[in-house]
């Protein structure tokens, strides 16, 4: 009971204090509000533009029969391609070209000569251009901006570098391998034109297939007499390179099936190193924005007074503890 009547005092006596001070609470909240007004007034005004993308989910035509269903040139990305591609956003490879196109150095007012310029020239484009992954795996690219126009047009040319910065990054890798497959089918066809020429200069001097070879034996005993010559010197003929041209034969076989996968395998390279691919699905292009983003200027007036009118009774009620303090001392 005596607990009770005691907060109740105390809060009482709160009160009368807040109340004999008000004239100072409410002049200094009063003060913050217009300071707060004029503070966001002096604020830059932005705007916000949005384009929404979705990765794809693969960054090549497969020439193979055997071809993954889920890396199909029409399919969305899934969690690993927009980590992927968000990094790419992050690169400072679009970066620089963005800065570069729309001189960002001279709308963030950095100065050229300031030792410290690109170190500005990053945490003013953090601040102005944003990238996230939603749960639906697309991914936004927001952009902050004092004209809408161009905030439209740096989301927008993002979004366009982003197939330009990819396919460059895979042109690094994928033109040594198109060279490498170049060389290794050209060697192929060099070698199989050799073993053509080979088997048809053996031909030429009359060597023939295992079963023509055969039938060679019947031929010499069932030809007439001013033939047998002929046959005998096949027979000769087959004899000492028959066995050299049915090696050559399996080889032909074998090196044919050797270079259809070759043929495939270069196709590919040669489709990854110069084809230039998509890879984004554009769901949402960016728009000039007609309604200004930043400053919500009703929230900072309300943050400024309310911290004012807080840090006033914080200080009174301190101020007044003090005194109590030095009275008693």
């Amino acid at each position: 009971m005596e607990k009770t009547e005691t907060n109740n005092s105390g809060a009482q006596d709160l009160l009368i204090f807040l109340w004999s001070k008000r004239k100072v609470i409410i002049g200094i909240s009063a003060a913050a509000f217009i300071i707060g007004i004029v503070v966001s007034l002096m604020m830059t005004v932005l705007y916000q533009s949005t384009a929404i993308v979705f990765p794809a989910a693969t960054s090549t035509v497969s020439f193979s029969e055997q071809r993954n269903a889920k890396a199909n040139a029409m399919d969305f990305g899934e969690e690993e391609q927009a980590e992927q591609l968000i990094q790419i956003l992050q690169s400072s490879k679009i970066r620089n070209k963005i800065v570069d196109r729309f001189n960002l150095m001279e709308v963030y007012e950095i100065e050229q000569d300031d030792p410290n310029r690109f170190y500005k020239l990053g945490k003013a484009y953090e601040q102005h251009i944003a990238f996230e992954r939603t749960r639906y795996g697309s991914i936004l690219i927001d952009v902050l901006d004092e004209q809408p126009e161009r905030a439209a047009n740096i989301a927008n040319k993002i979004v366009d570098l982003i197939d330009t910065v990819k396919n460059d990054l895979i042109k690094e890798r994928t033109i040594p391998a198109y060279e490498v497959n170049k060389r290794k089918l050209d060697k192929l066809n060099e070698s199989q034109r050799a073993l053509i020429n080979e088997m048809d200069s053996l031909a030429a001097m009359g060597v023939v297939g295992p079963e023509a070879r055969a039938n060679l034996f019947s031929a010499l005993n069932e030809s007439r007499p001013e033939d047998r010559e002929f046959f005998r010197k096949q027979i000769e003929v087959n004899v000492k390179y028959g066995s050299r041209y049915d090696a050559l034969a399996d080889l032909r076989e074998f090196r044919i099936e050797k270079l259809t996968d070759q043929e495939v395998s270069y196709e590919q390279a040669e489709s990854d190193a110069y084809e230039n691919f998509t890879h984004k699905f554009v769901v949402e292009s960016a728009v000039p924005a007609d309604k200004k983003a930043k400053p919500k200027r009703s929230i900072i007036v309300l943050l400024i007074t309310f911290s004012a009118f807080v840090l006033t009774i914080f200080y009174l009620l301190v101020a007044e503890k003090i005194r109590e303090l030095k009275r008693v001392a």
